[in-house]
């Protein structure tokens, strides 16, 4: 049987940022990946040239069921950190969008720069390769797979979330976390458009493809009271209901039941500019309003809701422009659903951080098993964050295995073994 001092399963970010960090700290380690080619999610982030980290990047724009958990592990390292390897390794990039950073090039440079990380550690990689069980035993622990059995000290289960399944997402990892007794916060599609009733959005369609800027928000059920979030990004109609970053954004704090808001004029008081242009101008009021959003939506709108969009502004009465307005910037909007796990970026929900250690990404109930990345219930704002999620807790395992392995402590296995 082989040995190795470390299995690391799954071969996204999360894990292959791991392998070579353990890797270069000495420890013999294994990386597996049911899938032919490693890091598709990577390939694809970012329109193909992956939006590796966020320079904002900070607590503040992680949610999950203990807000805190993240904080260790981001302070430990951060984008700064990252953002310097990804320059030793010579790769140009840029910044985007609100602290966005994008490879100039490609997102095989990020897949290039890990492998040739792994390579610097003497990663070994089996790949295609199935793992079909993981069992405690006296020593260790012991995976499963179809290229046969494997004793190690350290299981670190780095297999990502549900979302795309098309490249190879699955429950492994949250099943194997179940079946070793630890809580799941129930997986939800997160950054993913929402959709509406086919009915209702039916006036909607042929606005489908309009894009604008808005100020977007939701209010979640909290202990005590309702939290309010708001993003202001840019809006996109689709023809089942809205997308684009904002929506995606808002999308995590959604739940099934809650209205969104939405202002399609942020930053303008359309109430007193249409008050000024009904003394000032004698446009149309479609034209009018095409000055603040695009025709096309100010013709579907007015058409939907009124005034007439020939209407001479002289003529409109006051009261008119004021429910037009607010009718504009809070517009609310009750969502049936998201498009699923076929079109979400990231998972939100996972593996229960109280049942791991924020320090190291060990198991509390397992001594010797890690969850790292999306697996964990952790989730990031759009934008780059999730990677940053996936380097810092996969560092903060690698440098908790390293310690482990240095200090060669038998595990404890006085607690209760889960069979297969």
């Amino acid at each position: 049987m082989d040995r190795f001092d470390a299995v690391i399963i799954g071969a996204g970010a999360a894990g292959l940022f791991c392998a070579a960090q353990a890797g270069q700290r000495g420890l013999k380690v294994l990386l597996i990946d049911h899938a032919a080619k490693l890091g598709e999610k990577i390939r694809i982030s970012g329109g193909g040239r992956c939006n590796f980290t966020n320079r904002e990047a900070s607590p503040a724009q992680f949610l999950s069921e203990n807000p805190h958990f993240c904080r260790s592990a981001l302070a430990r390292y951060g984008a700064a950190d990252f953002i310097a390897l990804v320059r030793r390794h010579g790769i140009a990039f840029h910044e985007k969008h609100k602290g966005q950073l994008f490879c100039d090039d490609s997102a095989e440079q990020i897949i290039s720069m890990l492998l040739r990380e792994c390579e610097a550690g003497g990663v070994t990689r089996w790949q295609p390769c199935k793992v079909i069980g993981v069992r405690r035993e006296a020593d260790g622990w012991v995976v499963a797979s179809d290229r046969g059995e494997i004793a190690t000290d350290a299981v670190v289960v780095a297999t990502g979330g549900l979302p795309v399944p098309k490249i190879g997402a699955s429950d492994f990892g949250l099943r194997l976390a179940e079946r070793f007794g630890h809580r799941i916060v129930e997986p939800r599609p997160a950054l993913v458009p929402l959709t509406f009733d086919p009915a209702a959005w039916a006036p909607f369609v042929p606005m489908a493809g309009i894009a604008l800027p808005v100020a977007i928000s939701t209010e979640t059920p909290a202990r005590r009271s309702t939290v309010r979030t708001e993003f202001l990004e840019d809006l996109l109609f689709t023809h089942r209901g809205l997308s684009g970053p904002a929506v995606l954004q808002i999308s995590s704090f959604w739940r099934p039941g809650q209205a969104i808001r939405v202002n399609l004029a942020p930053g303008a008081d359309l109430a007193d500019m249409l008050a000024r242009a009904k003394l000032h101008s004698r446009r149309q009021l479609g034209n009018e309003l095409a000055a603040w959003l695009p025709q096309r939506l100010a013709d579907t709108w007015l058409a939907l809701h009124g005034p007439a969009a020939d209407t001479p502004m002289p003529q409109l009465p006051d009261a008119a422009l004021r429910r037009l307005a607010a009718g504009l910037q809070q517009w609310e909007l009750l969502p049936t659903g998201t498009e699923g796990w076929r079109k979400a970026e990231v998972m939100a929900g996972g593996v229960d951080t109280r049942d791991l250690s924020s320090q190291s990404m060990e198991s509390r109930l397992q001594p010797g098993l890690y969850f790292i990345g999306e697996v964990v219930d952790v989730t990031g704002w759009l934008g780059g964050y999730n990677f940053q999620w996936a380097w810092a807790s996969a560092f903060a395992c690698a440098e908790a295995l390293a310690a482990r392995h240095a200090s060669a402590v038998p595990a404890d296995l006085s607690k209760p073994t889960i069979p297969e």
